[in-house]
């Protein structure tokens, strides 16, 4: 076992989406575990799950996790202020070590504010350069001390461009995704049958990714429930959303000529469960592609962002895949459906396909293999053993 170089080790944590908040709440929870005997003295920027793993919150970044150059335009002040708290309490208080969990926008520049006096900088899940601006790998090679990637393709992306300081440790959720009870026990409690085809609608985390892509899912609901009546449907609320926001969109979506399902069930806090016992689903892009895969769902990856975002920032991605599951696969196992070619029409033709039997099967042994490629299991472990190890 490695332990840190002194009694009470102090390290700075920095996340700022909620996926980040997950995977370095979970990090720290490793860190601790692996020397029971060891003080660790945590400090940064939180979301609430970083709160409830007794990290010190300088910066409460619950508000921060925005996407758009509107957005960020209008909350420019917000991160200015949450830039220089972080930079001061990290000349304060001097850590050990600074882990930067994601977020690049933000923590690319906290990167360079630090090591460049003297902080040793590790980055925790690799910023995704791979798929755009990949000009930013020279200040990895010029601020980050030890890169953690989380996806297997990335080590030799990097060393193909002289970064050699990363290790792979495997995707935090694999190992981990489980449903906690089977599709008879989902289908008692929402009042399904569980002889009939399930479609798991999943809008999106992002208030506004779900205003642009859940009217799409339900129009494409609508679509399959007048050709296939028999199908039931699950709109799943991602944790940060409430079912109001949902239930605000499905009442005007039925406002409109086009009848919504019978059976249309709004599911909070059942994110797995109701994708374990889908037969299909429609995920917007982000890790509850990597859910689905790791539950063995077939999915169609959608997505949709404003015209100025997508014709600014969405002109800028280079690789050949959006949904990660694809990029890990290295090819399109999943069907994608972006900005314009998201509309309820296509969206139900590829849902509908899915859900023939021979169809469904082989994506399901499709995205057995992506699993497998995930690693299996003990990220967070594997971190916190090269954390430990860079602060000998």
């Amino acid at each position: 076992m490695i332990r840190p170089v002194k009694e009470a080790t102090r390290i700075m944590i920095v996340a700022g989406e909620a996926s980040g908040d997950a995977h370095a709440a979970a990090l720290v929870n490793a860190l601790r575990a692996a020397d029971s005997g060891a003080q660790f003295e945590f400090f940064g920027a939180t979301g609430a799950l970083l709160r409830a793993a007794g990290v010190d919150s300088i910066v409460h970044t619950d508000s921060l996790s925005i996407v758009g150059l509107l957005e960020i335009g209008r909350t420019l002040p917000k991160f200015w202020r949450a830039f220089k708290l972080l930079k001061q309490a990290a000349l304060t208080r001097q850590p050990d070590a600074v882990i930067l969990v994601d977020w690049p926008d933000f923590n690319l520049r906290l990167a360079h504010a630090l090591h460049r006096r003297g902080l040793k900088i590790i980055y925790y899940i690799s910023p995704q350069l791979w798929a755009w601006r990949s000009y930013r790998a020279r200040s990895i090679r010029r601020d980050v001390d030890l890169l953690i990637s989380i996806l297997p393709f990335e080590k030799n992306w990097y060393a193909e461009r002289g970064i050699n300081n990363v290790e792979f440790v495997g995707h935090p959720l694999a190992g981990e995704v489980r449903a906690r009870y089977d599709r008879a026990e989902f289908c008692r409690q929402m009042k399904l049958d569980s002889r009939l085809p399930i479609i798991s609608l999943l809008p999106g985390s992002r208030r506004k990714e779900v205003e642009r892509i859940l009217p799409a899912m339900l129009e494409a609901a609508a679509l399959i429930s007048d050709r296939r009546p028999d199908v039931q449907f699950v709109v799943v609320v991602a944790p940060g959303r409430s079912s109001d926001e949902i239930r605000d969109i499905v009442r005007a979506q039925r406002a409109t000529p086009l009848p919504l399902p019978s059976c249309l069930h709004i599911v909070s806090g059942e994110s797995r469960e109701a994708l374990a016992a889908s037969d299909v689903a429609a995920v917007a892009s982000g890790t509850a592609t990597l859910e689905a895969a790791l539950l063995g769902t077939p999915m169609v990856i959608v997505y949709k962002e404003s015209a100025i975002n997508w014709h600014t920032l969405g002109s800028l991605i280079t690789t050949d895949h959006y949904g990660l599951v694809n990029l890990v696969a290295g090819e399109r196992v999943a069907t994608e459906l972006m900005q314009d070619e998201l509309n309820g029409e296509r969206l139900a033709n590829e849902l509908l396909s899915l859900l023939d039997e021979k169809r469904n099967e082989n994506a399901r042994q499709r995205l057995r293999e992506v699993a497998n490629q995930l690693g299996e299991g003990g990220a967070s472990e594997r971190a916190a053993e090269h954390i430990l190890a860079a602060l000998q």
